[in-house]
C-alpha cells in the first residue's frame, strides 16, 4: 500500500542526513532503566542471549553486522507454522490449576537447594521449582498432587511472637526457618534466582546495535522483555492466593487475571489486572429443581449492581488489608467508573488491581491473545511500538491525556489489517467463523468470535518487520485523525462519531471511544512523531550504501531523543521548510521504486 509522505522539520543535523552521535546515556528511560518489556507466556521461554560485554564501546558495535538490514532474516518460518495452538480457555484452565498445586515460600538467605526439595517431597512429588528475589529470597514450588499442599498445611504452624499478636490464617504463603542456623564458614552451592526485571537500557541499546537487521532488532526486544514462564507462573499464583483470601466471604468465587499478564502483550514488571468472578457461585446450582419446590439461599438486598459491587469489593479489601499475608497499601476506590481495591503483593513485587465481574474486559484479553498468536510480527510490532512511545513519553504508568498501551496495541492491529493482503482478519470475520459454542453475549454486548485457532485461515503477506515498522509510522503520520476514527471489527476507517482528538472504537461496547482521554496536543505529538520515525528509516535507506558502523540505526535510532519533541512553536509552523522536505522524501521513494524495478527486471 502506497500512502503520502509526512513533511518534517529542517532544523536538525540528524535531519540533514549525518545520523545522530552513538550517545546511549542520553536516552529517556523510565521504570529503573528500561526502556519496555512485553510477553508470550504460553510460548516455551525463548533461550537465553548472551550479552556483550559491558565495556563494548561505541566504535566497537557493528550496524547490522556488516550487512545490509535488507539482507535481515526475514521470519516467514514462523508465520507458517500451523501448529496446534491452544485456546485461551484451555490455557487459562491449566494454568489455575497448576497454580492450585502450587505454594510459595519466603526462605532464608543461606539455604541448600538439595535439602529444601528433599524435605518439601516428604509431602509429595515436585512437578517444578524456581527461586526469586524479591524483599528476599522467595520459591515457587508446584507439586504434582493438590493433596500434597494440604499435607505441608497440616505441618505448619502459626508463629509465635514475643511481643506482637498473630492473625491466624491457613494459606499457601510460607515462612521457611531453619532450626540451627548454617554455619556461616560452610560452603552452599548459590541459589540460582529467575530474574523478573527487564534487562537495563545499556544492554538493550548493545543488543539492538549487534542486530543483524531491523527484523532481528525487533525480535530481540521481545525476547528480553517478554514475560517469562516464571513470571507467569507467578501472577497466576498471586491470583489464587487472593483468591484464598475472598474464599473466607465468597466459598465458590474464582480469582481471575486479565489484561496484559495473560493477553500475551504485558511486560516484565507490568501491572496485575484481576477480577473476582462470582459468577462460578451461581454454577453450583443451575440444576432444574424437582417436584413443586424451589429452594433459594436468603440474601442481603441492595438497590443496583453497581452498589453491591462496591460492598463485595469494600469487604475484600478489608480482608486482604487486615488478613491478607504480604498484601499491603490496600486502597478501596469504590467511586471510580470501575470500582477497584490496589494493593501491593509484597511477596512477588506486583502492583495489583482487583475488580469484580469484569467478564468485557477478560474477552478483550482473549481477542488480543488471539491476535497475538496469528503471526510472529504482531507481537514484535506491538512491543516495538510501544518501546517507541514510551521512550518519546507518549505514554504513561500516570493516568492522564497521555494514549495508552492498549490504543496503541489496537493501532497495530488495525493497520495490520489494513495491509494488502490483510496480515489479520477483522473482529467480524472472526465473528462469522464461529459456530454456537462460540456465542458469548455480556452485558447485552455481542463479544462472540470463533476461537479455535484451526478454523483462521493463515495470511499470504510476507512483508518484513522493518517495512512494517516504516509503514507503521507513514500510516499513522498521515491519517485523518480530524475526521476518522479506527474500527478493528470492520477494518476500516470511519467518520468519527464525536468530536473527541483520537477516537478507537471499542471492540465490544462499541459506543465507547477506549482513547477518549487523549489530548489533541498529546495527538499531535504522536503524529510529529511518527513523521520523523518515518523520515529517519526512509533517511538509512537512502544511506545504506556507505553505512556509519559507529552510530546507533534501526530501531536504536528511533529510541533516541527526538528533535521534533524539542522543537519550539515557531519552528513547527515554518510550512515552505516542511513542504522541501515532504518533496526530498518523495523523490526518494520514487527513485528507489525505480532502483527496486531495475534490479527486479
Amino acid at each position: 500500500a502506497s500512502h503520502r509522505f509526512p513533511s518534517f522539520p529542517t532544523s536538525s543535523a540528524r535531519m540533514r542526513g549525518s545520523p545522530a552521535p552513538f550517545r546511549p546515556r542520553s536516552c529517556t528511560f523510565e521504570d529503573g532503566g528500561s526502556w519496555f518489556g512485553a510477553v508470550d507466556q504460553f510460548a516455551p521461554p525463548c533461550s537465553e542471549k548472551s550479552s556483550p560485554a559491558s565495556s563494548l564501546q561505541a566504535s566497537q558495535l557493528p550496524r547490522n553486522g556488516g550487512r545490509s538490514p535488507r539482507e535481515g532474516r526475514a521470519v516467514l518460518g514462523e508465520r507458517g507454522d500451523r501448529t496446534p495452538k491452544k485456546r485461551f480457555s484451555e490455557v487459562q484452565k491449566e494454568r489455575r490449576e497448576q497454580a492450585q498445586r502450587t505454594v510459595l515460600i519466603h526462605c532464608p538467605n543461606k539455604i541448600s537447594e538439595k535439602k529444601f526439595l528433599k524435605y518439601l517431597s516428604q509431602h509429595g512429588s515436585i512437578n517444578n521449582h524456581f527461586f526469586y528475589e524479591s524483599f528476599g529470597l522467595y520459591a515457587v514450588v508446584e507439586f504434582r498432587q493438590k493433596e500434597s499442599v494440604a499435607s505441608l498445611q497440616n505441618v505448619t504452624r502459626t508463629p509465635s511472637l514475643a511481643t506482637e499478636a498473630a492473625i491466624p490464617f491457613r494459606s499457601r504463603y510460607f515462612n521457611l526457618k531453619l532450626k540451627t542456623p548454617l554455619n556461616q564458614t560452610s560452603e552452599q552451592p548459590s541459589i540460582q534466582c529467575r530474574t523478573q526485571s527487564s534487562p537495563s537500557s545499556k544492554k538493550l541499546f548493545e543488543l539492538l546495535c549487534c542486530a543483524e537487521s531491523v527484523d532481528d532488532q525487533l525480535n530481540t526486544l521481545l525476547r528480553e522483555f517478554q514475560l517469562t514462564e516464571e513470571s507467569t507462573r507467578l501472577r497466576y499464583l498471586t491470583c489464587s492466593l487472593i483468591e484464598d483470601v475472598a474464599a473466607a466471604y465468597f466459598p465458590d468465587c474464582t480469582v481471575r487475571p486479565f489484561g496484559s499478564s495473560v493477553n500475551s502483550f504485558g511486560k516484565l514488571g507490568c501491572d496485575l489486572d484481576m477480577f473476582l468472578d462470582l459468577d462460578e457461585i451461581e454454577k453450583f446450582s443451575t440444576h432444574k429443581a424437582s417436584g413443586n419446590f424451589l429452594m433459594e439461599f436468603q440474601v442481603k438486598n441492595v438497590p443496583s449492581e453497581r452498589i453491591a459491587t462496591q460492598k463485595i469489593l469494600s469487604v475484600v479489601g478489608e480482608c486482604l488489608d487486615h488478613f491478607g499475608p504480604g498484601c499491603v497499601g490496600v486502597q478501596k476506590i469504590l467511586n471510580a467508573r470501575c470500582p477497584l481495591v490496589r494493593f501491593s503483593h509484597q511477596a512477588s513485587g506486583f502492583q495489583c488491581d482487583l475488580t469484580t465481574n469484569n467478564r468485557i474486559a477478560l474477552k478483550s484479553s482473549e481477542l488480543l491473545y488471539m491476535y497475538g498468536a496469528l503471526d510472529s510480527r504482531v507481537r514484535a510490532l506491538v512491543f516495538s511500538i510501544r518501546c517507541w512511545a514510551r521512550a518519546h513519553s507518549l505514554t504513561s504508568s500516570i493516568p492522564g491525556a497521555w494514549i495508552t498501551n492498549f490504543s496503541l496495541t489496537v493501532m497495530v492491529i488495525f493497520f495490520l489489517q489494513r495491509r494488502s493482503p490483510p496480515i489479520l482478519p477483522t473482529l467480524d470475520y472472526l465473528k462469522t467463523l464461529a459456530d454456537a459454542e462460540d456465542k458469548c453475549i455480556i452485558e447485552g454486548h455481542n463479544c462472540t468470535f470463533v476461537r479455535d485457532f484451526n478454523r483462521i485461515k493463515p495470511s499470504g503477506n510476507a512483508e518484513t518487520l522493518e517495512l512494517l515498522l516504516k509503514e507503521f509510522f507513514e500510516y499513522f503520520g498521515n491519517f485523518a485523525f480530524n475526521k476518522n476514527s479506527i474500527n478493528i471489527r470492520q477494518g476500516r476507517e470511519q467518520n468519527k462519531p464525536e468530536s473527541s482528538p483520537l477516537h478507537i472504537q471499542n471492540p465490544f461496547e462499541t459506543s465507547l471511544n477506549i482513547s477518549k482521554n487523549v489530548s489533541q496536543s498529546q495527538l499531535q505529538k504522536f503524529v510529529d512523531l511518527a513523521r520523523e520515525s518515518a523520515w529517519i528509516l526512509h533517511q538509512e535507506d537512502k544511506d545504506r550504501l556507505s553505512p556509519s558502523y559507529n552510530q546507533p540505526w534501526g530501531l536504536a535510532a528511533l529510541l533516541l531523543p527526538s528533535v521534533a519533541n524539542s522543537m519550539s512553536l515557531a519552528k513547527k509552523k515554518k510550512k515552505p521548510a516542511s513542504e522541501r522536505i515532504k518533496n526530498l522524501l518523495e523523490s526518494i521513494k520514487s527513485s528507489s521504486t525505480e532502483n527496486s524495478t531495475a534490479t527486479n527486471g
